[in-house]
């Protein structure tokens, strides 16, 4: 007698890079810790890691915490790494323009990069929270480049029509898009109904 195969769950990758706002990754790895069939792995670079220390004092354990895995960005003979690392979708978050610029020309010189790589020759989701202001030709030069090969720029960005009261709020409604894009069910923002 056939047997269906057992059902895998969903798997997502987040990335933090050295771009401020290292709470948009911080926050997605916690709404996905708390989604039952979501297995969420996390990478961060090097200069991440400086940023996630700076702005919210967590450390590796404390993300460790939220994570099926946590890869190093250094070791290229990762999981995700791999096309047949089957996963669904990579959010970068937040996207330096170092990490932009990278992707947007193909450098796959660590485990961030190689990922995007991979979602984008796989033809999967990618989407990437760019973080800076004000942006030069080269940086909109690279967010075209990365958008004609199939990811979605997502730049975090405060939604003030939802008259949100708290910095959490911000961060949520920007969480709460990125969450859209991989068509992960959430609660996080409210939704516009238009006005009436």
């Amino acid at each position: 007698m056939n047997h269906p195969p057992p059902t895998e769950p969903r798997r997502l990758l987040v990335a933090i890079t050295g771009a401020s706002g290292a709470v948009y990754g911080l926050r997605l790895l916690q709404v996905l810790s708390a989604i039952p069939d979501v297995q969420a792995h996390a990478v961060v670079s090097d200069a991440g890691w400086l940023t996630l220390r700076h702005e919210l004092d967590v450390d590796a354990d404390a993300l460790r915490a939220l994570v099926h895995t946590l890869h190093d960005a250094a070791h290229l003979g990762a999981g995700p790494a791999s096309g047949s690392f089957r996963c669904s979708g990579m959010v970068i978050a937040p996207c330096s323009m170092r990490t932009l610029a990278a992707i947007a020309h193909g450098l796959s010189d660590n485990l961030v990069t190689r990922a995007a790589d991979v979602m984008l020759k796989e033809r999967r989701r990618l989407v990437l929270m760019t973080r800076e202001t004000p942006l030069h030709l080269g940086h909109l030069r690279n967010m075209t480049a990365v958008t004609e090969m199939g990811a979605i720029v997502c730049p975090p960005m405060p939604a003030f029509y939802l008259r949100p009261k708290t910095l959490d709020d911000l961060v949520d409604a920007s969480v709460a898009r990125v969450l859209d894009l991989l068509d992960v069910p959430h609660t996080l923002s409210q939704r516009w109904e238009g006005l009436e």
